[in-house]
């Protein structure tokens, strides 16, 4: 039976994608390097996780090929803590289906989305 699905971006560079996740909030919970040099790091962020792999390349790109979202409890004030210091794709907003969100781009041009679902 399957226990969850953890998504894995590929960045340029491991150590600096896990330190700007951290930077935001994300935990940092283990790295792997080779030769000195992270090559995969798993982080957290509540209960979900996702991780990250060498390998891949940052982009300028409207839209990457996957985006993160985010489930959090408290989405105003995360965004207040955030949109000043990240890059706002789109501010705080109430959606069509019922979430509160905002979205952010990381360092290598993912999105991020954090959202709360409204009751």
């Amino acid at each position: 039976m399957a226990r969850g699905v953890v998504p894995m971006i590929h960045v340029p560079d491991v150590k600096a994608a896990a330190e700007w996740y951290r930077s935001i909030g994300f935990t940092v919970v283990e790295t792997v390097e080779d030769d000195g040099v992270a090559n995969w790091a798993d982080l957290s962020f509540g209960s979900g996780r996702v991780m990250l792999s060498a390998g891949g390349q940052a982009s300028s790109a409207e839209r990457r090929e996957a985006d993160l979202y985010v489930y959090v409890d408290d989405v105003e004030e995360l965004y207040g803590r955030l949109k000043d210091r990240a890059d706002v794709v789109a501010h705080l907003d109430d959606t069509f289906y019922g979430h509160r969100e905002f979205i952010i781009r990381d360092l290598n041009g993912f999105w991020v989305t954090f959202g709360q679902i409204l009751a």
